[in-house]
């Protein structure tokens, strides 16, 4: 393999797909939280709803794989 993940034009690709990657997690989970008919934060930290914690941290990984594959392509 070698240095070729040191050259600046994969270094920098890594980086912005990697950014693009947090920002689509980060769109897609905002939008879940807003169609679901109660506020997710108030139910998990405030009522600590444990199995909701679980759905939605299972949710996470579900979509934070879908966008890993569709940046890997």
């Amino acid at each position: 393999m070698g240095l070729e993940w040191l050259k600046p034009a994969a270094f920098f690709g890594s980086i912005l797909f990697a950014l693009i990657g947090v920002i689509v997690f980060w769109v897609s989970f905002v939008i879940i939280d807003k169609i679901t008919p109660y506020d997710l934060w108030g139910e998990i930290v405030e009522k600590q709803n444990v199995a909701l914690a679980i759905v939605v941290g299972a949710m996470a990984l579900g979509v934070s794989v879908i966008v890993a594959a569709a940046v890997h392509g």
